[in-house]
């Protein structure tokens, strides 16, 4: 039933992995998203480096935080 119980933990965005996320990464793709336009993806300890290296390889604008963090981007 809907509302009742612990919520379901955010689980990382790397393909096939269900691992708890602890980092949200922050991004955007200047190039088809205007500049209020930000895309999350969650990632857990392992997988924290690997997807903020492949966005930055693509030079996307990013920011990594605490998947807790409930600041929004500026």
């Amino acid at each position: 039933m809907i509302g009742i119980g612990e919520p379901e933990p955010l689980t990382c965005s790397r393909a096939g992995c269900r691992e708890t996320a602890e980092w949200r990464i922050e991004w955007r793709n200047p190039r088809i998203h205007s500049e209020d336009r930000v895309k999350v993806w969650l990632a857990c300890p392992e997988h924290v480096d690997f997807l903020r290296e492949f966005l930055a390889a693509r030079d996307f604008p990013l920011r990594v935080v605490a998947a807790d963090d409930t600041r929004t981007s500026a």
